[in-house]
């Protein structure tokens, strides 16, 4: 299936590339999250009328992403969860238990921006989680966790 991509899409292309995609990729889920849309001769014709304001939207958003980064560029997240005496949570940390705490905190994040490379946490301690803020800026922060007293 041959799209044309309305926005970056990671591993895949910038915005106005033409790329060829697995239909299943391209129907389930590039078209429905607005992600791309089928390379017919009227799809390209009207996508060359809206670009500027695509790209222009794009930049925007990398500009936010880039503010939020910095916003967070030294932020560090303090949790207290349950845990045995040798440092087992009793349960584990995931991503929306991170999102929610920083939101918390006052910084806006989204639970899918959120990426546990080792799965959720499941030890006490200083675990560094990146936050995938927009397809260009990622940022890392340290998540201290404590047992509860």
């Amino acid at each position: 299936m041959d799209v044309i991509l309305l926005q970056k899409v990671a591993n895949l292309g910038n915005i106005g590339d033409r790329v060829k995609v697995k239909s299943g990729y391209g129907r389930n889920f590039l078209m429905p999250t607005g992600k791309a849309t089928v390379a017919t001769v009227s799809n390209i014709a009207k996508f060359e009328i809206i670009r500027a304001d695509l790209e222009k939207k794009a930049a925007s958003e990398l500009t936010s992403a880039s503010v939020r980064a910095e916003a967070l560029k030294e932020f560090r997240l303090e949790l207290k969860a349950k845990a045995g005496n040798e440092g087992k949570l009793f349960g584990s940390v995931g991503t929306s238990d991170i999102a929610d705490a920083i939101t918390a905190a006052g910084h806006v994040v989204e639970r899918a921006e959120v990426r546990l490379t080792g799965g959720p946490i499941r030890l006490v301690g200083e675990h560094a989680v990146t936050l995938h803020l927009h397809a260009d800026v990622n940022v890392v922060i340290t998540v201290a966790i404590t047992p509860e007293a």
